[in-house]
C-alpha cells in the first residue's frame, strides 16, 4: 500500500480538485431542484389565492377585510417569485462556470425566503385579528421552507433557515400580543411551537448533511475509479479497476516482473486496401473486443493499442505471481478464439504472438497534464522482438526461455527452435513456439 499512497499523494491535488468541482456542481443542482420547488409552492399559493375569491368571495372577504389584503398578498408571492427565479438564474449560470455560490448570499437569500410567510402572516393579523391569524394555516408554511432547506445539503443553512422561521414566528406572535377567549396571552403555545420549528430545523440540516456525505463519498469513489481509468486507459475491464481502487499502485516507478505480450495482426493492411474504412474499423474492433476480454479473465490489461496490434501485461499493476502461465493461457486461448472467428467470416485474420517473462520499471510517464501507466525495459523491447520473429518462422505463438522455464510442467509441449538471432541483440537466444 505504500505505492497507493504515493500515488495519492502525487495525484491527490488533481483529484482534490475534480472532487470539490463535482461536489459543486452536485450541491448546485440540488439547489436548483429546491428552488423549482419554491416556484412551484409560489404558484400554488397564487392559484389557491384566487380560487378562493373566485369560488366563494365571501370567504376573501372575511379573511382579507375585502380585496386589498388580498392584493398585497399577490405582490408579495410575486416577488418573491421574481426573485427565485433571479436565484435560479444565478444558480444555472454558476453550474456552467463550474463555481459556487457565496456562503454569505446563501444566507441572505435564506433570510429572504423564509420571510416571506412572516410578511403575509403580519398582513393578515392586520386583516383578520392575532388569534385568528397565528392560529390559522400560514405558520405551517414554514414547515415548507424547513423541509426544503434539506436540498441545501448544509446543516449550518438548515439550522439557520429554522431558526429563522421560529424566531420571526414567535417575534410576531409576542409583538401581537395573541391571547386565548379567557384573556390569557398563549405565550407558551407560541414559544413550543416556534421551538417545534428550530427542531424541524436542526432535523433537516441532519439529513441534508448526511445526503452531502453520501453525495461526497459516491463522487469519490467515480473521481477515483475515473482516475484510474485515464491513468490505465478506458479498456482496463471494471473488475480491474476494482482491483487497482481497493490494492493500490504506484505512481513512480516500480521495479516488476511481469509477463509482456504482444499481439499484431498478419496481413491485416493488405486486407484492409479493399475494404471500406467503416469495414476495417468494424472488423478490427470485433476481433479486439474478443481478445480484450480474453485478457480481462486471465488478468491481464492492455496497456496500450498499436494500429492493428497491442501490448498486453500481466503482473502489471497487479502483482500476479503466475503471470507467465496466465499470458500463455490467454494466448492459446486468442489463437482457438480467431480459429473460431476466421471460419465464420469472409475476411480471416491470423495474429502473432510473443511473451517474454522478465523486470521492468512500470510506472506513470508523460507531461504534468497527461500521464499514462506503462512499462519500460528491455523485457518489453524483446517482446516486441519475438513477436516479430513470427513473420520468420511462420508461427503464431512464440515465447522465450524465461516463459519456458516459468512455466514449468505446463510448457511440455513448447517446441524449441533452437539459438534464435534476434535483431538488436549480439548474441542468440533461446525461442521456443507454442500450439
Amino acid at each position: 500500500m505504500v505505492g497507493f499512497t504515493n500515488w495519492k499523494r502525487r495525484g491527490g491535488a488533481v483529484l482534490s480538485e475534480e472532487f470539490e468541482r463535482e461536489l459543486t456542481r452536485e450541491v448546485l443542482r440540488t439547489e436548483l431542484l429546491r428552488v423549482k420547488a419554491l416556484i412551484a409552492t409560489g404558484l400554488v399559493m397564487m392559484v389557491l389565492l384566487t380560487a378562493t375569491f373566485v369560488i366563494d368571495p365571501a370567504i376573501s372577504n372575511r379573511i382579507w377585510r375585502g380585496t386589498e389584503g388580498m392584493v398585497r398578498e399577490y405582490v408579495l408571492v410575486a416577488g418573491f417569485l421574481l426573485f427565485e427565479v433571479w436565484v435560479h438564474g444565478q444558480i444555472r449560470r454558476n453550474l456552467k462556470l463550474d463555481r459556487d455560490l457565496p456562503v454569505i448570499r446563501r444566507y441572505i437569500g435564506a433570510t429572504i425566503e423564509t420571510s416571506l410567510p412572516t410578511l403575509i402572516l403580519i398582513l393578515q393579523i392586520r386583516s383578520m385579528g392575532a388569534s385568528q391569524a397565528l392560529g390559522f394555516v400560514l405558520p405551517l408554511v414554514y414547515f415548507i421552507f424547513v423541509i426544503l432547506s434539506t436540498l441545501r445539503l448544509d446543516f449550518w443553512l438548515s439550522t439557520f433557515t429554522g431558526f429563522v422561521a421560529a424566531a420571526e414566528l414567535l417575534a410576531v406572535a409576542l409583538y401581537y400580543n395573541s391571547a386565548s377567549d379567557t384573556g390569557e396571552p398563549l405565550i407558551y403555545f407560541h414559544v413550543v411551537r416556534s421551538a417545534v420549528i428550530l427542531v424541524c430545523g436542526v432535523l433537516a440540516g441532519s439529513v441534508g448533511a448526511q445526503l452531502r456525505r453520501q453525495f461526497a463519498a459516491s463522487i469519490a469513489a467515480a473521481t477515483a475509479r475515473d482516475r484510474v481509468t485515464n491513468l490505465f486507459g478506458q479498456h482496463v475491464s471494471p473488475q480491474v479497476v476494482e482491483r487497482l481502487m481497493a490494492e493500490g499502485t504506484s505512481a513512480a516507478g516500480d521495479l516488476r516482473r511481469v509477463a509482456v505480450m504482444f499481439v499484431d495482426f498478419r496481413g491485416f493492411t493488405a486486407g484492409a486496401q479493399s475494404r471500406t474504412p467503416q469495414e476495417v474499423v468494424d472488423r478490427l474492433d470485433g476481433a479486439f473486443a474478443v481478445l480484450v476480454d480474453i485478457l480481462d479473465r486471465h488478468g491481464g490489461i492492455v496497456n496500450k493499442f498499436l494500429g492493428d496490434g497491442f501490448l498486453a501485461l500481466f503482473g502489471a499493476p497487479l502483482e500476479a505471481s503466475d503471470a507467465a502461465h496466465r499470458s500463455v493461457a490467454a494466448g492459446r486461448e486468442m489463437l482457438s478464439a480467431m480459429d473460431r472467428i476466421n471460419a465464420q467470416t469472409s475476411w480471416p485474420l491470423r495474429i502473432g504472438i510473443g511473451i517474454h517473462f522478465g523486470e521492468v520499471v512500470a510506472g506513470n510517464i508523460g507531461s504534468p497534464r497527461r500521464k499514462e501507466y506503462t512499462v519500460i525495459g528491455d523485457t518489453v523491447n524483446f517482446a516486441s522482438r519475438l513477436e516479430a520473429l513470427n513473420k520468420e518462422f511462420g508461427t503464431q505463438l512464440l515465447i522465450s526461455a524465461t516463459v519456458r522455464e516459468a512455466l514449468g510442467d505446463d510448457g511440455e509441449d513448447a517446441v524449441s527452435l533452437g539459438e534464435v538471432t534476434v535483431r538488436g541483440y549480439e548474441q542468440p537466444v533461446a525461442v521456443f513456439q507454442l500450439g
